[in-house]
């Protein structure tokens, strides 16, 4: 109903440039052709042959599970458009070769070549049309709105679509020139009075008093879709018959008074398209439609918002991830450790404190009663994620049930630590404020003044009319780097959180990378930056020991948020990171780090320490890197049970362990869904791996027709066996490709196992792949002789279509004036030409069996190299399709095996899937008893279609100039579908308190 909108409204521009509803007619007509008189003939005259069948039925499998990624989906990306025309192109090619479409009235080759010499045509003329109006407009003639010039892709999907229709009317109808001698007497009145007329004659007795499909169709071929009068009616057109069936017996020596219905139909469609085109850039329907300005145009017609998808991170051409990984090389070996900018921040700090000002310790909220604040992390992917992580936190207030569901009323957090990781996958402009900043925008808008561009020079900037911090009644935030904030060496971070003031409605106080925030009742948030080792620098460790030894009292309690969980990766990797940080909370701590917050791992999990007769250096760990990135496993990490000489217990995982493992399935059915971007290095790796078997000469052992079933398969894997022993002999391409391969699976296991289990893992995982590759070749090759030995292919040549074609153009379409040969003369033989090498694009399997029949003659060495590299290029188009979709299956497996039976691979195997669900966050309370409640909330689903929320419209109308925190309905986007719920069914999924240490409680030494 939204397209409908959209198209009958009157901002809808030019309705002709969007050809889908033409689709969908030729789509429908083509249905009703073929189920009219056709189906019959399909189920009586089909070859019943199992090796055709077979054969379609791997071709046909083949073909839609390399497409099946790319069904819904829109133009954008290019490589899902691409991928449509490629798979259409291909299989037509490849189907028109086989037998069997005859018997179903449809002569594919026929049309296939009046599809070619139509679509060239349309596009030449619908060229020539735009070149002519341009013209006019450019002189003055034609209206302002004609310097609009269509896109090009228009031009070919309207042809494409112009040409179909006439094809599908040329297969059912045929292109008999010849009418009714009570046509011919009527003139032009003949065509609505002929219908009625005849419809009274129809036989009613079939299909309980309905006319027999076969009459409806003549009707529709003859009066609906049939010339209207003869040539000489038209005589612009009595010398341009060029599709005349039957027009002439012998020969023409006077022009036909006949009119191809063929060339009728396409002549009407440009027609009704120049008529639209011309009307819709008329002066009259300028003056009526007025071009709209492009600033109210854009406000008035935003009704989605402009989120991004999840990070592809298995893409073969995405340029951010070789981005990414040149970024994190250079950071490693540069930055970390030679150029620290933690170094260059103490420095400064250093600076600052000699001129009487305070480092990064902020103590404006120890004044308070009671304070709330939310903690999250690794937000920054997909934009309905992070979004809907964004719009809770915005929110006043959140109305939650527990898990005895009880209701509880949660407000909106005073402060808001993001723990690290702000956007993927690589910190830059466009991650930060695409995935980042415009989520949270949305959530909660920046005060009217702000400025994007601006930058922040003396921190904080505060509102008019507020003197300090503490006065301050909004929301703040501060955040910490994670690892993918350090990949530039922390600038991009630098930038937007230490040198912009807000994020969204949120107040960014920050100025340093890592802080000290004194909160009430004793509470303390020790803020660190562990940069991409995984510890704090000494300066950094200074700092907190300075203010540890003088700032912190005895009773004090405080929260220590790190970007990675060193508890459960060094448990996971058997290391021990973090060794500063470890020595900060052990040694000068002691005990009083009450809990630790971290993200990293995006999964929510709890451990609390056993109750023992020594003090654990944490008493609660906590993971929450729900905020907005992909999902991680829970289900990997359920061994954890020691940290720094304690013991710890499970208290809460999300998603649930069973449900982990569930989720893990998705990399054998979802890898390619999800990853279709996969295939540029999927289908080039499995084409070198058997590159060197093309072609197979000897298949006779296996296409014996006398031999059984399993003797087939027996000499299947026979020839399989054969062909990788010639591989490893005699080539290099191959055997460079498998060797590469095999060092690369190697290297791929985790270093968690032992090296033996690593050569075992990748040796069984290559194997996999190259015993795929194989079969795969081998199937294609057996195809390709099957067609050869009963006469489909490899019998007349290269451009066999186009030989075909000038063999019937005579027959089925005359030219009794000689047109054909004046156009070639104009053209200087382009247009016959165009259409021979326009054909030749669809006799790639005629390429492919007379260049492979030629070296299996006469060997390699005797080709030449045009037609070698012809033979290789034919062969990989069709490989490609059938590869790809393997070659995900076959790594989606063994993710899956490696997670679920190995536990390794937690990272890859999840990040493959993309999951936008299972979101959450913490949201603390300090109480006024000085206790810390910890209400972690959750989202199951996020939504995934928005709308504009009504009640956010009506309080901007009603209060303009009100600050975003101030409003009851602070967010932008609402969702919509399957989500009434406003949000999102969030609910509680842990909760508990730790109480406030006893001002009498001692240390321990």
């Amino acid at each position: 109903m939204k397209t409908v909108k959209t198209i009958l409204i009157q901002e809808y521009e030019y309705p002709h440039e969007h050809s889908r509803h033409a689709i969908f007619a030729v789509l429908a007509t083509s249905l009703f052709f073929i189920s009219t008189d056709n189906m019959h003939t399909l189920v009586h005259k089909l070859d019943k042959n199992i090796k055709w069948w077979s054969i379609y039925g791997f071709l046909l499998g083949f073909f839609y599970f390399f497409s099946s990624p790319f069904f819904g989906r829109t133009i954008q990306p290019s490589y899902s458009n691409f991928s449509r025309w490629y798979v259409a192109w291909l299989l037509i090619a490849a189907v028109y070769h086989l037998p069997s479409f005859h018997t179903m009235g449809v002569d594919i080759r026929m049309n296939l070549s009046l599809f070619l010499t139509l679509f060239l045509a349309s596009v030449l003329a619908l060229l020539a049309f735009h070149i002519t109006f341009l013209g006019l407009w450019y002189i003055g003639v034609a209206a302002r709105l004609a310097g609009k010039r269509p896109e090009i892709l228009t031009i070919l999907q309207n042809s494409t679509v112009l040409s179909i229709a006439c094809c599908v009317f040329y297969s059912h109808c045929g292109n008999t020139a010849a009418l009714k001698a009570k046509a011919k007497s009527m003139g032009r009145q003949w065509s609505s009075s002929l219908l009625f007329e005849d419809a009274r004659s129809w036989n009613l007795t079939s299909w309980g008093g309905w006319p027999q499909m076969q009459e409806v169709k003549e009707q529709v071929c003859n009066n609906w879709l049939g010339p209207v009068g003869s040539a000489r009616d038209y005589p612009v057109f009595s010398k341009w018959v060029l599709y005349g069936e039957m027009v002439c017996n012998e020969a023409c020596v006077d022009a036909s008074d006949n009119i191809s219905p063929v060339y009728s139909l396409w002549a009407t469609f440009i027609g009704l398209y120049v008529a639209n085109y011309v009307v819709e850039r008329s002066t009259g329907w300028a003056l009526t439609h007025p071009d709209p300005d492009p600033e109210k145009l854009q406000q008035s017609t935003e009704t989605t918002p402009e989120f991004l998808d999840m990070v592809p991170w298995y893409s073969g051409t995405s340029a951010d991830l070789f981005k990414t990984a040149f970024d994190l090389l250079v950071s490693v070996t540069l930055f970390v450790g030679r150029f620290d900018m933690r170094t260059m921040q103490a420095a400064m700090t250093q600076a600052q404190q000699n001129g009487n000002k305070e480092g990064p310790l902020y103590s404006h909220f120890s004044v308070r009663k009671e304070l709330w604040f939310d903690f999250m992390a690794d937000t920054g992917d997909g934009g309905n994620s992070t979004y809907s992580v964004a719009r809770l936190l915005a929110q006043p207030y959140l109305r939650v049930p527990d898990k005895d569901n009880h209701y509880r009323t949660l407000p909106r957090g005073n402060l808001m630590i993001v723990g690290g990781d702000l956007a993927y996958p690589n910190p830059s402009r466009f991650s930060y404020e695409e995935r980042f900043f415009r989520p949270f925008q949305y959530a909660l808008q920046p005060p009217h003044w702000y400025r994007p561009e601006h930058i922040a020079v003396q921190k904080p900037e505060l509102p008019a009319g507020v003197a300090s911090l503490q006065q301050y009644d909004g929301p703040q935030c501060f955040a910490i780097p994670g690892n993918h904030d350090w990949f530039d060496g922390l600038d991009t971070f630098m930038r937007y959180i230490c040198h912009r003031s807000w994020l969204g409605g949120w107040l960014m106080p920050q100025e340093k990378s890592y802080f000290a925030m004194q909160l009430p009742h004793g509470w303390w948030i020790f803020g660190l930056d562990q940069a991409l080792h995984g510890d704090i620098d000494v300066f950094q460790f200074k700092y907190f020991v300075d203010i540890i030894s003088s700032k912190i009292k005895e009773d004090d309690s405080v929260v220590v948020i790190t970007h990675e969980p060193a508890w459960l990766l060094d448990w996971y990797w058997g290391g021990s990171t973090g060794k500063n940080v470890a020595h900060l909370i052990k040694d000068h701590l002691r005990g009083r780090c009450r809990l630790r917050m971290a993200g990293d791992l995006h999964h929510y999990m709890r451990h609390s320490a056993i109750p023992s007769n020594s003090t654990p250096a944490v008493q609660h760990l906590i993971v929450n890197g729900c905020g907005g990135a992909f999902l991680h496993p829970t289900h990997v990490f359920a061994g954890f049970k020691q940290f720094q000489g304690s013991s710890y217990e499970k208290m809460s995982a999300y998603p649930s362990i069973p449900d982990s493992r569930k989720i893990a399935l998705g990399n054998i059915l979802k890898f390619r869904k999800k990853n279709w971007r996969f295939d540029v290095i999927g289908g080039v790796v499995y084409f070198i791996l058997v590159f060197s078997m093309f072609p197979q000469c000897h298949l006779e052992k296996v296409l014996r027709e006398d031999d059984s079933m399993m003797g087939h398969i027996q000499q299947f894997w026979s020839v399989m066996g054969h062909a990788f022993v010639d591989m490893l002999e005699d080539s290099y391409v191959s055997v460079a490709g498998f060797s590469t391969l095999l060092f690369l699976s190697i290297l791929f296991v985790p270093v968690k196992v032992s090296r033996r289990k690593r050569v075992v893992i990748g040796l069984l995982h290559v194997g996999a792949h190259l015993t795929a590759a194989m079969m795969l070749m081998l199937l294609l090759e057996l195809g390709i002789e099957t067609c050869v030995r009963h006469q489909l292919l490899g019998n007349t040549g290269y451009h066999t279509l186009y030989d075909w074609y000038h063999s019937k153009e005579n027959e089925h379409f005359p030219d009794p004036t000689g047109l054909r040969a004046r156009i070639e003369f104009w053209t200087f033989g382009l247009y016959p030409a165009c259409i021979k090498y326009l054909m030749a694009a669809f006799d790639i399997p005629e390429v492919m069996a007379v260049t492979r029949s030629n070296i299996c003659k006469n060997g390699l060495d005797t080709v030449p190299r045009g037609f070698v590299l012809a033979y290789y290029v034919s062969v990989f188009l069709y490989y490609w399709v059938f590869s790809t979709p393997v070659v995900s299956l076959v790594f989606g497996s063994y993710l899956y095996c490696c997670i679920n039976w190995f536990h390794l691979h937690f990272d890859e195997a999840f990040s493959s899937l993309r999951i936008a669900n299972y979101k959450s966050f913490s949201r603390c309370h300090i109480t006024a008893k000085g206790d810390l409640e910890v209400y972690t909330l959750a989202v199951d689903k996020v939504p995934k279609e928005w709308a504009l929320d009504p009640h956010w419209e009506a309080e901007q109308a009603t209060q303009r100039g009100a600050v975003s925190h101030s409003l009851e309905y602070p967010s932008q986007w609402t969702p919509v579908g399957l989500y009434k719920e406003r949000n999102c069914n969030v609910r509680v999924i842990d909760h508990f308190v730790i109480e406030r240490l006893p001002v009498a409680k001692s240390l321990p030494n």
